[in-house]
């Protein structure tokens, strides 16, 4: 899951050769050879390629990439998944190898498509997240962190139960203004029966970015990285398309960061509108999705304390994002043509 870099990312010599040694023990467990071995720039996970495989290891202390393999058998082809070879391992290291489709990443591709090429891969990526979204999803233990503070639950209120009690936890924070997060408070409140009810039992993406979506140089072939999915409404996954058309540069590996412009996404979210409206015909949409982008970032704001005043902090910190979403001046209100200019 993509989080704006308030830490450096892990790297050098001594983590990429353990990491060799993770990913060549994953292929010799299924039998494939690891000759040829090159690591590939991921946000998330450790990812390495052999001519004809992909091997992702999680290093986080869950078991994501299990619940990914149990769900990629019931995708339908329509998605586009790899298909799968073998997963295993243990809490900490867990492990995927998939057969290597062609082609690279979308992030990768986009700085280089024209409008007509941008707007053909949109088209194709509604079509097949229209697939995901069809699609019953299956028990799944193992997501130990759900990305946003919401609950399945038959009602808003109960859904947001858990984003309530954070918020007020985040009242003990130092650097915090009391104000500021009673204001959230109602603004949850208030809003939480747009969200009527809460217990969809569909699969929804997670983290859905075009670092997860596959082009070949003329077409879109696949949804990637499902690690994230879990039951849930189909909108949902507007939180994470929305602030990457918005904020695209904290999504993607510090590789292309100088290249992934918001600007080269400013139409996407339109386009999308065109190609998939049933995704944003709910009645209170932008209240909907206004409490998942608050629901992500008060569960940032709790991992990620600030460690000073609101107005020194960073630009992209969680509390900035939820003061933003507070005094409308978030990314969100821009997308909804209601952006107040004042702070």
């Amino acid at each position: 899951m993509t989080r704006p870099r308030l830490v450096t990312q892990p790297g050098g010599s001594t983590s990429s050769g353990l990491g060799r040694v993770r990913a060549m023990g994953a292929l010799a467990a299924v039998g494939l050879p690891g000759e040829d071995l090159t690591r590939v720039d991921s946000v998330t996970n450790e990812v390495w390629v052999t001519p004809d495989y992909v091997v992702r290891v999680n290093r986080d202390p869950s078991l994501r990439l299990h619940r990914e393999a149990v769900l990629s058998q019931i995708l339908p082809e329509e998605v586009g998944y790899p298909p799968l070879v073998q997963h295993g391992g243990e809490i900490g290291n867990d492990w995927l190898v998939l057969r290597r489709l062609p082609g690279i990443t979308l992030s990768r591709a986009w700085p280089d498509l024209d409008r007509d090429q941008r707007r053909h891969a949109v088209r194709q990526v509604a079509q097949r997240l229209r697939a995901v979204h069809s699609t019953p999803c299956p028990q799944l233990e193992g997501l130990r962190d759900v990305p946003q503070l919401l609950d399945q639950a038959p009602t808003g209120a109960q859904a947001a139960a858990r984003l309530l009690e954070q918020l007020q936890l985040a009242k003990e924070l130092p650097h915090i203004d009391v104000d500021l997060i009673r204001d959230a408070e109602a603004l949850v409140s208030d809003t939480a029966s747009s969200l009527d009810p809460f217990n969809q039992t569909t699969v929804v993406h997670g983290d859905l970015t075009f670092e997860n979506i596959l082009w070949d140089g003329a077409d879109v072939t696949a949804i990637l990285d499902f690690e994230f999915a879990r039951p849930g409404p189909p909108d949902l996954d507007l939180d994470v398309l929305l602030r990457f058309c918005s904020l695209p540069y904290l999504h993607v590996p510090l590789s292309i960061e100088s290249r992934t412009k918001a600007i080269d996404y400013a139409e996407v979210p339109w386009w999308f509108v065109e190609d998939y409206p049933e995704l944003f015909a709910h009645p209170r949409q932008f209240e909907r999705v206004r409490l998942y982008s608050m629901a992500w970032d008060v569960r940032e704001l709790m991992q990620f304390p600030p460690q000073e005043p609101l107005s020194r902090l960073h630009k992209h910190h969680p509390y900035q994002r939820l003061a933003q979403s507070v005094r409308g001046t978030h990314y969100l209100d821009q997308l909804n043509g209601t952006a107040s200019l004042h702070y």
